[in-house]
């Protein structure tokens, strides 16, 4: 499966919120769609869900306009949508039987999405009795037991302890493995990192900067080295190492006058110190996205 977002243009009134989207993304893999709070990331997902349409551009499922009657979606918002007074059971049903389930049909898969998920224990009770861990387990269900071909999951860490948090990272991976399309929207930058191959930043109603996250590092100049030795302090003070500059613990970056002086450094590094780690340094996720995204901020800040 591919899904398609091409030249996405949407306006509220005079204001533009969206300039000519476009992206894709692949079946088996997840997307990350990432940009400050107002680039444009809930708009663009509401018009990929069919919420309302675009200005102008489509939506393309495998290379032709999407069939929403026969193309699932799966969506967990950032902000909770269930209600707080009924029924765990009862409400689930509901949402599944909307999605076009038959009402058995429902109910085997959000038994089995509630045992996989720990809940079973509170099949019957009210959501207003869960902790907000287990209330976002509750609406992670809502987004899956329809099992549907595209999973859209904004902030879907948001809240969750670390046990809870390991089981949702084995359920992300059940679905890509699955073939199935994985949307992430986050600020959580590690969790885009370990589960996404593609990128796309928004920034002003724009796309920034997208493609394979491994390409985009790689992309970087080449011309630091991360050093990690119990011997820091004679590194840093050592003269050949002018341009290095101390991290955190026993680490410091050091900043080559060119990439093409990668092997001679590490070699000379390695034969006058204890070392543990030396690597070319890349940039984070989080330096990549505060460079794209802080980009437009930074030209209002001097208008």
């Amino acid at each position: 499966m591919q899904l398609e977002l091409e030249k996405i243009h949407k306006n509220f009134g005079e204001k533009q919120v969206l300039t000519g989207i476009s992206f894709s993304a692949q079946g088996g893999s997840a997307f990350g769609l990432l940009g400050r709070n107002g680039a444009g990331k809930t708009t663009t997902i509401r018009i990929l869900m069919d919420v309302f349409p675009a200005d102008s551009g489509q939506v393309l499922m495998d290379g032709k306009p999407i069939d929403y009657g026969k193309t699932g979606i799966g969506y967990l918002p950032e902000e909770r949508g269930l209600y707080p007074k009924k029924k765990i059971i009862d409400q689930l049903t509901y949402f599944a039987e909307l999605k076009g389930m038959k009402h058995t049909e429902a109910v085997k898969s959000i038994d089995y999405w509630l045992e996989r998920l720990g809940m079973a224990e509170h099949r019957n009770k009210r959501l207003d009795t869960l902790s907000k861990g287990n209330q976002q387990k509750i609406q992670l269900i809502t987004a899956l037991a329809h099992n549907p071909q595209i999973v859209i999951l904004d902030e879907p860490f948001s809240g969750l302890d670390p046990v809870n948090a390991m089981l949702l990272k084995d359920v992300v991976k059940e679905e890509i493995s699955k073939g199935k399309i994985v949307l992430f929207s986050s600020h959580q930058m590690n969790y885009i990192e370990e589960f996404c191959d593609k990128i796309a930043i928004l920034n002003a109603g724009q796309i920034v900067l997208q493609g394979d996250l491994h390409e985009i590092k790689r992309n970087y100049p080449r011309n630091k080295l991360l050093v990690r030795s119990p011997e820091i302090s004679r590194i840093l003070a050592d003269k050949h190492f002018t341009d290095a500059a101390p991290l955190e613990g026993d680490s410091a970056l050091i900043t080559l006058a060119s990439p093409g002086e990668k092997a001679q450094m590490m070699q000379n590094l390695a034969q006058q110190y204890d070392l543990d780690e030396v690597k070319v340094f890349e940039p984070s996720l989080n330096d990549i996205f505060v460079e794209y995204a802080g980009e437009h901020q930074k030209e209002e800040n001097k208008a």
